[in-house]
């Protein structure tokens, strides 16, 4: 063959090409403008001139040259031949072509395709060096392809010169577009060996029967040699061979045959890995299938220089050996598939090569023999989300000197001895989960479980990443969480953590989810209780956590049923200012959930409450929201707000209190989320209030003295005064026989003067702008027992739109309570002394009236 130029746009003679231009008629001016108009503008003038190819074809050398259009790409560009443009061209063995193109860019519209048929069978093998023949073709992305027919009974083998192969999955392509395909013929079958790159460990190839050998090379590579040589061996009896050459620490990732279509059938396949005897490799399955197997089993064979057990058999799914000394052998055995439904075969996997660890004989004792339910991974960095690259240094966990892989799950009852092989064990993190469940109450009420961190895990020279608990109760059995020494700080905004570990705790039920919050220790939350089951999870930041491990004190416990969804008790720093929020912060309360906080004050100051938003934000659907607010007292007001009003202005509260948020059904897309603050001061003594309660004392003495009087001068004509009746309180004292001569039912001591309900009471729903009108009948006093539940619920008459659950527990009665709110009455601290009546029977009641008493006196005197 023969060129009388580079290839087009190579810059061959710019400057003839550009005198032709220049000397050019005054005649033809006109031509050559146009032939300049219509020429590509980034070409310089010299690309108009067109080179011209010969290609001449030896009969021996069965090569056929194939110039044909690129596909995708419009036929703008043809070849010409004897002054006939066509679109491609085939020049066959004994041919003579001379040629050109009818465009200055040839290789952005063809390909050329450069075909050797090689028969080894009838004729002797060209062994040796493979040639790129023939030279000096047009710069056109070009493919070689060696077609090399061979017995079964003789083995050709393609040795690559360095820097070797590197496979890569079909479709993936290399840095320098350089890629060679190696397919295997057996009888008419064909089998895809792999898509391989330059650079890489891949040395020999060694196949059975014939081979179809490809290299791709780009337009513009400098590549002048093929880079592989063909040999003659014997047999190999299996489908081919891959030798893989590993110096030093390095990594190589290789694929089964047909990859990622299915492996041949009841095929038999080897990699021989040449490792340094001072090295240590390990392999890894990243992804693999099985297929339906009819007979014998799919499986690899390890072949491994002084093992007592070669070969050494596993499944797929097995964990693969690792830290195997020096080189070895590893071998893909198919099976007969199901010819109905035959599945896939297909294996790619990575060998890794490292120099043996310093500590890799350092075992580590994980006892778990008395934990129960509980698993610990150690595994690397972004596990199980992120899949590690091939790159990465790889560390590696053993349960034994041969058993390692990037991630190993512990299990509780069993006493491990691991050691690690990895050089920076900065890239290895722990993910432990222990389950605690109820099922029998009056069981398991009486246990304590500490959510701590056992020390078999801490003591390990790994960072724990996260401990989860998930804590299972069935219905009405209720969680309790406890932090009596370090307390809990709701992580917000306004008071962030900066521990180095937080707890993250989620109440769910089958139909929703519920995330109370994120807590650190070091806060004012003594205890969380909460319904349903609870999933707490502890994660770690940085290095400090084994430090603080020790000081961890949180306990969880199951309680009988709560009535709210989640019940906080808080005990706060009286110097600090306390923000908590309601839980499922970044979504929103769900609807019709109530949570409770109750703050407790401490008794020689006063805590002052403040909504860091004025409204709630939301409307209601179904339902209405409330807020309530309760101080822990008798006869004590209840604030309560709905979605619709201002929430409260900052308010001092003196006594312990609680706060009651219950959310509606609100409209689409709108949420509750309400945040309040908690601050606290000394009480202040005040002289106005010691000057009444001096002048309120000296105006009761005054009322005795009066009362005493009268009573002394009473007339027996006198006209009671107008009263009501209150059956439920035993105003009766014991007397004696003959000094109080009437009896309880027709003496005057049960008449009282009348005190209207409205009010007394009206002001309590009285809004503070005035708008709202009370009614005398909708209020309901709180009832619940003190210091063990929240606030009332809404008064009635503002819930009817709600509908209650009928699984609803309403507060027993306080025992202790004066349910009469009308009657001056005090309380005797002492036991009642007997003062011998014998006709009137003693109820047990210890309240006297005043009035009673008085008269009583009277009749002494």
């Amino acid at each position: 063959m023969r060129g009388d130029g580079g290839g087009p746009g190579a810059g061959r003679a710019p400057g003839r090409a550009a005198r032709r231009l220049g000397a050019a008629r005054p005649a033809g001016r006109a031509k050559t403008k146009e032939l300049l108009r219509h020429a590509p503008r980034c070409c310089p003038l010299a690309s108009l001139h067109q080179a011209s190819f010969t290609i001449s074809l030896r009969t021996v050398d069965s090569i056929t040259v194939v110039i044909k259009q690129r596909p995708s790409v419009s036929p703008s560009c043809q070849i010409r031949v004897k002054n006939v443009r066509r679109p491609e061209l085939k020049i066959n063995p004994g041919e003579n072509v001379t040629f050109t193109f009818t465009c200055s860019t040839p290789e952005k519209y063809f390909i050329m395709e450069i075909q050797k048929n090689i028969d080894c069978v009838l004729g002797p093998c060209p062994f040796g060096d493979v040639q790129l023949y023939p030279p000096g073709l047009p710069r056109l992305n070009r493919t070689f392809i060696w077609d090399v027919k061979a017995s079964t009974k003789a083995g050709l083998e393609l040795k690559f010169s360095t820097p070797w192969l590197r496979q890569i999955e079909p479709g993936g392509t290399c840095p320098d577009f350089v890629s060679y395909n190696i397919n295997s013929c057996i009888d008419t079958a064909r089998v895809n060996i792999g898509t391989f790159c330059r650079n890489g460990s891949v040395s020999r190839v060694k196949l059975l029967g014939g081979v179809v050998m490809s290299l791709h090379l780009p337009w513009d590579s400098p590549l002048t040699t093929s880079g592989f040589s063909i040999a003659n061996r014997a047999s190999i009896k299996r489908l081919c061979i891959i030798e893989s050459i590993l110096n030093g620490e390095s990594s190589v990732t290789l694929m089964s045959p047909n990859y990622p279509l299915g492996f041949p059938e009841d095929e038999l396949m080897t990699w021989q890995f040449v490792v340094p005897s001072n090295m240590r490799a390990s392999v890894f399955f990243h992804n693999y299938s099985l297929s339906n197997c009819e007979r014998k089993e799919e499986r690899v064979e390890y072949y491994i220089p002084g093992s007592l057990s070669n070969p050494e058999v596993f499944k797929l799914s097995d964990s693969q050996p690792a830290n195997i000394a020096g080189s070895f052998n590893l071998s893909l055995q198919g099976c007969d598939q199901d010819a109905q439904n035959p599945g896939i075969l297909r294996l790619l996997f990575q060998v890794v090569v490292q120099h043996p660890q310093v500590d890799e004989n350092v075992t580590h004792l994980v006892d778990l023999s008395k934990e129960y339910n509980m698993t610990v991974t150690i595994h690397f960095k972004g596990w199980p989300g992120r899949i590690p690259l091939m790159s990465e240094p790889i560390c590696l966990i053993c349960k034994d000197p041969r058993t390692c892989d990037r991630v190993l799950t512990l299990v509780s009852g069993t006493v491990y001895k691991i050691s690690f092989l990895c050089k920076d064990l900065s890239h290895l993190r722990i993910t432990a989960e222990k389950g605690i469940s109820c099922v029998d109450l009056r069981w398991c009420q009486r246990n304590i479980y500490s959510l701590s961190v056992p020390k078999a895990v801490t003591q390990l020279p790994i960072q724990l990443h996260k401990f989860i608990w998930k804590l299972l109760a069935p219905d009405l059995i209720n969680t309790e969480i406890t932090s009596p020494s370090l307390k809990l700080q709701q992580c917000v905004p306004e008071q962030r953590c900066n521990t180095s570990y937080r707890y993250s705790i989620v109440s769910a039920t089958p139909e929703t989810e519920l995330k109370v919050g994120t807590f650190c220790p070091g806060g004012s939350i003594e205890k969380i209780q909460m319904r349903n089951n609870i999933t707490i999870s502890l994660e770690t930041f940085g290095k400090g956590f084994l430090n603080e491990s020790n000081r961890q004190d949180l306990k969880m416990s199951f309680v009988p049923h709560i009535k709210d969804e989640c019940t906080f008790t808080v005990r706060p720093d009286p110097k600090a200012k306390v923000y908590l929020q309601t839980p499922n912060w970044l979504y929103g309360l769900p609807p019709y959930v109530s949570i409770s906080w109750y703050i407790i004050v401490p008794s020689k100051q006063v805590a002052r409450l403040g909504f860091s938003k004025d409204r709630m934000g939301i409307t209601c659907e179904t339902g209405r929201a409330y807020v309530n607010i309760k101080e822990e007292t008798l006869r004590a007001e209840e604030t309560v707000r709905r979605e619709d009003e201002l929430l409260p202005e900052p308010r001092n509260m003196y006594h312990n209190f609680w706060v009651n948020i219950s959310n509606c059904k609100p409209v689409d897309k709108m949420q509750l989320d309400l945040q309040f603050w908690v601050t606290f001061a000394d009480k202040q003594i005040d002289l106005g209030v010691i000057l009444a309660v001096v002048a309120g004392a000296g105006v009761l003495t005054a009322i005795g003295l009066t009362v005493c009087c009268v009573k002394k001068k009473k007339k027996k004509s006198q006209n009671p005064m107008v009263g009501v009746y209150n059956a439920d309180v035993n105003t009766q004292v014991p007397e004696k026989q003959g000094l109080f001569t009437k009896g309880r039912k027709n003496n005057e001591s049960h008449v009282y003067a009348v005190i209207d309900d409205a009010m007394v009471y009206g002001h309590l729903l009285k809004e503070s702008n005035g708008s709202v009108t009370p009614e005398v009948d909708v209020y309901r006093p709180f009832d619940g027992p003190i210091g063990s539940l929240p606030p009332s619920p809404p008064p009635f008459s503002f819930k009817k739109d709600i509908k209650r659950s009928p699984s609803t527990e309403e507060p027993s009665p306080l025992t202790d309570t004066d349910h009469d709110a009308y009657m001056f009455a005090h309380q005797k601290s002492g036991p009642l002394e007997d003062n011998g009546d014998a006709n009137e029977e003693n109820n047990g009641d210890t309240s006297t009236s005043l009035l009673e008493n008085k008269e009583q006196e009277g009749l002494v005197e």
